[in-house]
């Protein structure tokens, strides 16, 4: 006779049943998974960039400090491209600003892939930056308006898609440079961002939205001066400015562990560059768990019960890396620095939601861009502090920035909501 189903197990395969048809009713299923799909490749292309770090620097003879200052302008052009990504969200709808994303992001790998000089590698990776820019913005704004009611949910899932792609694609490129040629993982992805273009508009919206109800299909966005006042206005709360100081003070560790945690492994722990890339790889495939467990949790629990767990595994994992040795502790430290992957998970569908819905793309891109700028100088810090012998010291001061993150977020209001 079998084992019947404890009711406990039953109950939470009912929710997350009755979960999936609510994410997929209504016509927003396809939205759902095509705003997805091109966040699989613009979030995991860029992280093909540390995997095959040692191969570029190889190629083009940098040192860790110019090495780092690649991934900054990347992170730079990232960064600068946020608020014309919101601006035009507001404007053209989110959409249409995916497609664009999609199709500039084709044509610059094309010339990351035949650059043939330390210039135009730059210009090249500026230029991809900046595409993927526009696709930062666009997916928050059309997942909170198409899921008042599960926005963390369906926003974890996409960020959980693009860790998906870290997860696959960093470790295929970095075997295809080691045996073949670094160019090939770039290659790869060209026709795969084609295909995400003609996806994307044949699914979403131009307006982003299910229903068309969107102002930006219609150009009807409040004036200039009326929205910088809007925004001022959603922006002036403490618990607001709180989750907003945290959330860019996790994407300083965020962004410099992930520009350098292969080149890390390799240089300072001896880890064979095959083996760095697949650790790399594991660390994005927790995220694929991590961010939607981050984002339902909060959808649960709120920010106060769910943001300052996943900043102390951060502080624990940058803390600990250092004083770690061999692969089996190095393979448990990876684990637990995956909460990097899920804080903002938390704190930016807080932060859109914060914000009135017709500024929502101007707002997001306008925080975005001062997060990002600030978060992009990571990498050359750390670059700098390895070529001086400091790699360990690196990682002490980024569990030194998280903790700071952390003691913020005990400091939100508890009454604070978006």
């Amino acid at each position: 006779m079998s084992t019947p189903i404890p009711t406990h197990v039953a109950d939470r395969a009912r929710r997350l049943r009755r979960l999936g048809a609510e994410l997929w009713s209504e016509g927003r299923g396809p939205i759902l998974v095509a705003v997805a799909g091109g966040w699989f490749l613009s979030l995991g292309v860029r992280m093909i960039y540390p995997a095959v770090l040692p191969q570029l620097r190889a190629a083009y003879g940098l040192d860790l400090t110019r090495s780092g200052l690649l991934i900054t302008a990347l992170w730079v052009a990232y960064a600068l491209g946020q608020l014309p990504g919101g601006v035009l969200d507001d404007r053209i709808g989110g959409g249409r600003v995916l497609v664009a994303s999609t199709g500039v992001s084709a044509v610059a790998l094309t010339f990351v892939v035949v650059a043939g000089s330390v210039p135009v590698l730059f210009a090249a990776t500026i230029l991809f930056g900046f595409a993927t820019a526009l696709y930062g913005v666009a997916r928050f704004t059309i997942l909170t308006t198409n899921y008042p009611d599960h926005g963390g949910t369906a926003i974890g899932l996409t960020m959980a898609a693009g860790d998906l792609g870290n997860t696959l694609l960093p470790p295929l490129a970095g075997a295809l440079a080691v045996a073949l040629a670094w160019e090939l993982g770039f290659a790869a992805a060209i026709p795969l961002f084609l295909l995400a273009t003609v996806g994307i508009h044949l699914t979403v919206p131009g307006d982003g939205s299910s229903g068309g109800t969107a102002s930006a299909s219609n150009g009807s966005g409040p004036g200039f001066l009326e929205t910088l006042r809007r925004i001022g206005g959603a922006l002036r709360g403490r618990a607001v400015l709180t989750v907003a100081g945290v959330q860019t003070l996790g994407y300083c560790v965020w962004q410099a562990f992930t520009g350098f945690y292969p080149t890390y492994l390799v240089e300072a722990k001896g880890i064979a560059p095959t083996t760095a890339t697949v650790l790399f790889g594991g660390f994005f495939a927790l995220g694929t768990l991590v961010k939607p467990l981050a984002g339902s949790a909060y959808d649960a629990r709120g920010m106060r019960r769910s943001l300052p767990v996943v900043l102390l595994a951060i502080t624990a994992a940058m803390a600990l890396l250092p004083l770690v040795e061999g692969i089996a502790a190095l393979t448990a430290v990876t684990a637990l620095a995956s909460g990097v992957l899920g804080y903002g998970t938390i704190t930016l569908t807080y932060l859109t939601n914060a914000l009135p819905e017709d500024v929502q793309g101007t707002g997001l891109g306008s925080l975005r861009t001062g997060y990002m700028l600030i978060g992009a100088g990571s990498p050359t810090v750390v670059g700098a502090l390895a070529d001086a012998g400091y790699f360990d010291e690196a990682f002490l001061l980024l569990a030194a920035v998280a903790g700071v993150a952390l003691a913020l977020s005990l400091s939100v209001p508890s009454t604070g909501s978006a």
